[in-house]
């Protein structure tokens, strides 16, 4: 029998979709129920690779885990990587397709539908329920010829769909009644209940408010979710979540890692940012790095090159090289780890016009950027602390140099020991692909211990997990689970 699903899209970005996925999915799974996310099309930097070997939005990572399941290229179809001078690289199937100017991806929408339900009917010839996620809004109208991510998707499945609210910014009536009122009678139908979403304070004030949504759209409401702390300790996928970082007074570590206007897996400091010992401070750009930093991370990039420029142009280069010249220490991650070596070989152009840029020449190695992206999921040991790990790859470009010679970690694999990264003769400076390493409660402890002895132990993976179950229960109390459960279809 065919799985029960539900679409959920939001009045714009950031209402709180993904996170309302996974706590429902989490709810499911706790009823027995065999769940899965799917997200026809998602833009985003973060992703992360797939036990299929392919790459797919970091939230529905994370909603797979909220459903107790593995992630699978199939939850998320589409993946929009967006890149310098209004390109985007077009995943699909967890695969490179294309790299394409952004008008042109209008014409391309077309042609992937197919691929999109391919993989919806993949999950819903095996699992129990569905959860779906749009992208965006479905009131972006001039999107909708061809849309694969909203309403496009929804008819063309025949999935019902709840909308969500942010009240949180303000105008959340307008919102709702606004996108009812452009929506054409076919989409506006296929909309079956609303939610709100992020209200701080008693839910009860806006009784008044919520009759009005149901009256002026005819759509029933389900629901007001009041704000969560919770969510704050769950890896954020829009790089708008960087800027409410919380700062840590009693730290024992300061970190500073710097926001790249091309940032991709900036979910890999995730661990970083809630440990009770360390103080993580995201670094804008023109921001000067703060002379009692212990740590700068240089984190990954989906365009290494115009990154590079951006540093170079606003200061960081200097206070990269003053930091270094205090014997502080520096850590690049993938296209940060690339950025930090001598020179960015781009002989095809995959970045832009072909040619090469000087790096920061704080790591002997030098990258040449390759036409394969390597995607895949690692078993390593870090050379210092001897203490293994899971992480993954997901890059183009291959480093070499002196400095490889001492490498970051060693891969395990086949029964050899493959030196993986890089790390300068001084020891102040390394870089590696590794995506994920922090997770790891072991070799987080480790490394973060290497700068004082004053770090303890912290779960994170029992962290995340917790905060899923309370926005779970928090979710469940605030909406009608009943008749959300019979508007699925």
């Amino acid at each position: 029998m065919a799985a029960k699903t539900i679409m959920f899209q939001g009045t714009g970005s950031d209402v709180g979709k993904s996170l309302i996925v996974a706590g429902i999915g989490r709810y499911l799974n706790n009823q027995g129920y065999r769940v899965a996310p799917f997200k026809p099309q998602n833009m985003s930097n973060n992703s992360s690779v797939t036990l299929d070997g392919g790459e797919i939005g970091r939230a529905q990572n994370l909603q797979a885990m909220a459903c107790g399941i593995k992630p699978s290229i199939h939850m998320n179809p589409i993946l929009l990587k967006p890149e310098a001078n209004h390109k985007s690289q077009i995943i699909v199937h967890g695969q490179i397709h294309s790299t394409i100017e952004s008008q042109d991806y209008l014409s391309l929408k077309k042609h992937l539908l197919e691929p999109v339900l391919e993989s919806f009917n993949q999950l819903t010839s095996y699992y129990d329920i569905v959860l779906v996620e749009g992208a965006g809004s479905p009131a972006e109208v001039n999107l909708r010829h061809n849309d694969i991510a909203n309403m496009g998707f929804a008819l063309a499945s025949n999935v019902p769909v709840i909308l969500i609210g942010d009240i949180n910014r303000g105008g959340v009536i307008a919102q709702m009644v606004g996108t009812h009122a452009v929506l054409d009678h076919d989409d506006q139908a296929a909309i079956k209940g609303f939610i709100i979403n992020k209200f701080r304070g008693n839910p009860r004030l806006f009784d008044e408010g919520f009759s009005l949504i149901e009256r002026l759209t005819q759509w029933e409401g389900l629901g007001v979710i009041p704000w969560h702390e919770a969510t704050r300790t769950l890896p954020a996928e829009d790089t708008l979540s960087l800027s409410s970082i919380p700062t840590n007074p009693e730290s024992h570590l300061n970190i500073c890692f710097l926001v790249l206007d091309r940032i991709a897996n900036f979910d890999d400091l995730d661990p970083l940012n809630l440990h009770p010992d360390v103080c993580v401070k995201p670094l804008f750009s023109g921001e000067p790095i703060p002379p009692d930093t212990d740590l700068v991370i240089v984190p990954g990039s989906k365009s290494t090159r115009n990154d590079l420029e951006l540093i170079n142009n606003n200061g960081w280069r200097h206070d990269l090289i003053s930091h270094y010249r205090r014997g502080r220490r520096i850590l690049g991650l993938c296209g940060g780890y690339q950025i930090l070596g001598r020179v960015i070989h781009d002989p095809n152009g995959y970045e832009g016009t072909p040619g090469s840029i000087e790096g920061l020449g704080l790591l002997d190695v030098e990258t040449t950027m390759l036409a394969t992206k390597k995607l895949v999921n690692v078993e390593a040991i870090h050379a210092d602390s001897n203490h293994a790990f899971y992480s993954y790859e997901i890059h183009l470009g291959e480093t070499k140099g002196p400095d490889c010679a001492r490498p970051f970690a060693f891969k395990i694999g086949s029964g050899n020991k493959d030196p993986e990264g890089a790390t300068s003769a001084d020891r102040l400076v390394q870089g590696t692909y590794l995506h994920g390493l922090f997770v790891d409660d072991g070799f987080r402890t480790n490394y973060l211990q290497s700068f004082t002895s004053d770090i303890e132990e912290y779960n994170y993976l029992q962290s995340v997990n917790s905060a899923l179950d309370e926005i779970s229960n928090h979710i469940q109390a605030s909406i009608n689970m009943n008749r959300l459960f019979e508007m699925m279809r």
